[in-house]
């Protein structure tokens, strides 16, 4: 019987949403997902690789399955008299003439503040931009030969590991420049895309838009490499747009303002060691007084201490009744020290 012509586009669809994350039983998963042979999903996937849409290689057992490139650049650049917006503008627009206006906003956003970082803070002499686009996304790179965004932050604000440096990127507003710059680059452009990553003195820190973050070390014997990588993801059909992540921020009023903040608790931790201590505690709190309202997200971390709990929820609060503590994904121990605390706070 002939599939109607329905079926067959959710089919197509599906194949060509998947491939990615599996290359080499697509042909099996598509399957079982539609209750069909996989005959019936080769007929698919062959007529998707005759509209040069999707590339096979290798044969049988071997074979697996790619989506075709549409779009793909690399260029280095020397960083002195470089103009962000016109690396925009003249080399990478061009290549994406069919993305929808709130994706290109959202890629010309992450690319010009990503170049401009490397331009005004890097202390590196080039820097390379990348694209790779294709129907399940756009991927953008900036890399570049600086010192390193978290050796750069480490360095500038005394801090004594270059993991703290990560916990301070993530709660925004971190400048090492303020009169030039407002320290709000990195946190919007990793909220606007898919997936945001930074690469830089052997640790690799991650963002995407489960509200996941995390935190990988590749090898301690490279901490004193030079230099940093951005990687950019956003899906041609996303519907967020740049405004929208902007008005998330914002003040309960609705005017614009970067009043709100999210931080990951967990990054807090350096290694394997538990949240007990109030210095613990005052790390996750620097300079979270310039918020109106923070999210502190208890994802990953099993437990905290009771003096842990009492700096953040009772003592901290209770000198800024102004600001707004918000704890989320903290499970039942960890709500239990925070319920402690501000039952204590209201005694």
């Amino acid at each position: 019987m002939k599939q109607p012509e329905t079926h067959t586009r959710e089919i197509v669809k599906f194949i060509l949403a998947h491939v990615s994350l599996h290359p080499k039983d697509i042909t099996t998963f598509t399957a079982a997902n539609f209750g069909l042979t996989r005959q019936a999903i080769l007929k698919h996937l062959n007529r998707l690789i005759e509209e040069n849409l999707l590339i096979v290689k290798g044969k049988t057992k071997d074979r697996t399955y790619v989506l075709k490139l549409i779009a793909e650049y690399s260029q280095e650049f020397f960083s002195v008299g470089l103009e962000e917006d016109k690396i925009w503008r003249e080399e990478v627009r061009p290549l994406l003439p069919d993305v929808p206006p709130n994706v290109l906003t959202i890629c010309e956003y992450g690319l010009t503040e990503m170049i401009n970082n490397v331009i005004d803070h890097s202390e590196g002499s080039k820097v390379c931009v990348e694209l790779k686009y294709d129907l399940d996304k756009i991927q953008l790179r900036v890399t570049d030969n600086g010192v390193g965004i978290f050796k750069k932050i480490q360095s500038k604000f005394g801090l004594d590991d270059l993991r703290h440096a990560i916990l301070e990127l993530s709660k925004g507003k971190l400048t090492t420049d303020p009169e030039h710059h407002t320290g709000e680059g990195v946190f919007f452009t990793s909220r606007m895309f898919d997936f945001f990553g930074i690469l830089s003195n052997s640790l690799f820190f991650a963002h995407n838009t489960d509200g996941n973050d995390w935190l990988l070390e590749t090898d301690t014997s490279r901490r004193d490499e030079t230099g940093t990588m951005i990687v950019m993801e956003v899906s041609p059909y996303s519907t967020r747009t740049v405004q929208s992540v902007f008005n998330a921020y914002a003040n309960a009023t609705g005017d614009f303002g970067f009043s709100k903040t999210h931080i990951p608790v967990a990054l807090a931790k350096y290694g394997d060691e538990n949240l007990v201590s109030r210095s613990q505690a005052k790390r996750l709190l620097a300079r979270v007084d310039r918020f109106e309202k923070i999210d502190f997200d208890f994802k990953g971390v099993e437990t905290i201490g009771q003096a842990f709990a009492d700096e953040v929820f009772r003592v901290f609060q209770r000198q800024n009744p102004q600001i707004h503590l918000h704890p989320i994904n903290a499970n039942e121990q960890v709500q239990g020290m925070i319920s402690r605390a501000i039952n204590q706070q209201v005694s």
